[in-house]
């Protein structure tokens, strides 16, 4: 029988719903009960995977091939629980859902409107694809009081009536400021929050305090008085020192506890913190530190390759060592600035992406990295331009590009007109960009006494993908003889899925994203193999 679980935000948005969620999901995971955690969205787009990481970070993709919230990662790194298409859903995809059904008359000519038939859709979701998880998490995004979450907290104020409050509770995150000036917390913007969410028919039956400094008593119990919600069920979250502290403060703060005793349930094991104390001292306490440079179109943004950053810290748990990562914008890298740039560099990645801005001077520091022999790991894009690479230097093609970035070049990377998934052919195209990439997980063959065999300990790897152009494989001799071996292929040997060189310590390019499958307590083989040859170059 499945419990559900709303987590609401108030006060200003980015406060840290998602990471919270995922903290609860682990702990009531860790005390033996099954799990699942979903977001809403409410934004108009059917998904993300068209946004610019600029406006909402970085697109995370699943096994089944949805381009979803960067919150799904958060969900997957803490609790190792692979997301679904089912675990994601936005204010675009309902809306489609419901024109298309309105379209071909399915709605008997009654008149379509926000309550009931946008509201029972998103109940649909809630509930749907759903078979023994004992919780539900279910996130909703945004801050309560914008016109947009409107239609979602109307749902789950009708799904919490229909279920049963024995089956639902409401947990709301808001914000505790301190103010300097006055040397005080203040705990007004948390009530005003929670009487709007009171107002839209919801009381919380928690109420999560994020915080600077601890909250003292007499300001909890204030929270308690004014929100209506039990002095035991008014949590603080200090801001903490690294993320994977959170379980730990929540855990302390007795979230979980809470949650069992409002459903009447008790452990049905213990809780085991240690790998993450462990995890937070290596974090923390490690003073060996690699450089590595993340160089890409949107370094600026924190959250532009937060699934990437957080596999190159999981490599560096794995090797002892600190990583610090030095963002460089390729827009800004020019080729008679490259040695100055990155001398105190110990290891380069470039990230994917897609357009033409910033290209050349990612093309720059791949030439740096393989004359120099510095560590180098090329994700989707990255791998493409370091065929690009080789190809104009090595191959001396000296118009070598990829057709997305310039139609009159030499092709070495083209669009992908079509692959084979489950036996099943699928056509590509980008006539709509939304959707149509080759996304969610492949397999690819990793060839015999490669270096990329040797990192996973395996003859076959299967790894999730995002992307639409592929390297040319007709030029794959010319290319081996030169060096560049085309290590890791699709099991048909039609895309190359992996590249690395003879004469190097260690160069590999991925067609596929292994940030999305890196986990703090299980650090990703390619991670961990990255950051290892990195501190060897120190």
């Amino acid at each position: 029988m499945a419990r559900y679980i709303f987590v609401t935000g108030g006060v200003v948005s980015s406060l840290g719903k998602g990471l919270s969620s995922a903290s609860l999901a682990y702990l009531l995971k860790s005390q033996g009960y099954k799990v699942r955690v979903r977001k809403m969205d409410p934004y108009l787009n059917v998904d993300p995977g068209t946004m610019s990481p600029f406006q909402h970070g970085e697109v995370f993709v699943t096994d089944d091939g949805a381009e979803t919230d960067l919150d799904l990662g958060h969900y997957e790194r803490f609790t190792n629980i692979s997301a679904k298409k089912s675990d994601n859903i936005t204010t675009g995809k309902i809306y489609s859902d419901i024109i298309k059904k309105e379209r071909k008359g399915k709605y008997l000519g009654k008149t379509v409107q926000v309550i009931p038939h946008v509201t029972d859709r998103i109940k649909e979701f809630i509930k749907g694809d759903i078979t023994n998880e004992d919780f539900v998490i279910c996130e909703i995004g945004g801050t309560v009081g914008d016109i947009e979450s409107l239609p979602f907290v109307e749902a789950i104020r009708q799904f919490s009536n229909e279920v049963g409050k024995s089956k639902s509770l409401f947990i709301h995150l808001t914000l505790v400021p301190f103010l300097k000036s006055s040397d005080e917390i203040k705990t007004k913007p948390t009530q005003h929050s929670v009487k709007e969410l009171r107002s839209l028919g919801i009381q919380p039956d928690i109420v999560v305090c994020r915080s600077q400094k601890s909250i003292p008593l007499d300001q909890r119990k204030k929270i308690s008085l004014f929100c209506n919600v039990s002095i035991e069920n008014v949590i603080e979250t200090v801001d903490v020192r690294t993320i994977y502290e959170a379980p730990i403060s929540f855990y302390n703060e007795k979230l979980d506890k809470q949650v069992l005793k409002y459903f009447k349930l008790k452990p049905r094991k213990k809780v085991n913190l240690q790998p993450w104390k462990k995890i937070t001292r290596s974090v923390l306490d490690t003073k060996k530190i690699v450089n590595i440079a993340i160089i890409g179109k949107y370094v600026n943004l924190k959250d532009a390759y937060k699934s990437l950053d957080e596999a190159l810290i999981h490599g560096g748990i794995a090797n002892s060592i600190k990583v610090n990562l030095v963002r460089i914008e390729s827009d800004n890298l020019k080729a008679n600035q490259i040695n100055k740039i990155l001398k105190n560099i110990s290891g380069i990645l470039i990230p994917g992406g897609f357009g033409k801005r910033g290209t050349e001077g990612k093309i720059s520091a791949i030439n740096y990295a393989r004359r120099n022999k510095i560590p180098f790991l090329g994700i989707c894009f990255g791998m493409q331009m370091a065929v690009v690479e080789f190809a104009r230097n090595s191959l001396k093609i000296k118009k070598a590009g990829s057709s997305e970035l310039d139609k009159k070049c030499y092709p070495v990377i083209g669009l992908l007109n079509e692959w084979n998934k489950n036996g099943k052919l699928i056509k590509g195209t980008n006539k709509d960009l939304g959707g149509t990439m080759r996304l969610g997980i492949y397999e690819a063959k990793l060839r015999h006494n490669s270096l990329i065999q040797s990192i996973y300990k395996s003859k076959t790897i299967f790894e999730r993908h995002r992307h639409r152009y592929e390297v040319n494989n007709n030029l794959k001799n010319k290319f081996e003889n030169k060096g560049m071996i085309f290590s890791g292929m699709s099991p048909d040997d039609k895309l190359p899925e992996i590249i690395e060189l003879k004469n190097h310590p260690w160069f590999i390019g991925v067609q596929f994203h292994p940030e999305f499958k890196s986990r703090p307590l299980t650090p990703h083989p390619l991670f961990s193999s990255f950051i290892k040859a990195a501190k060897s170059h120190r």
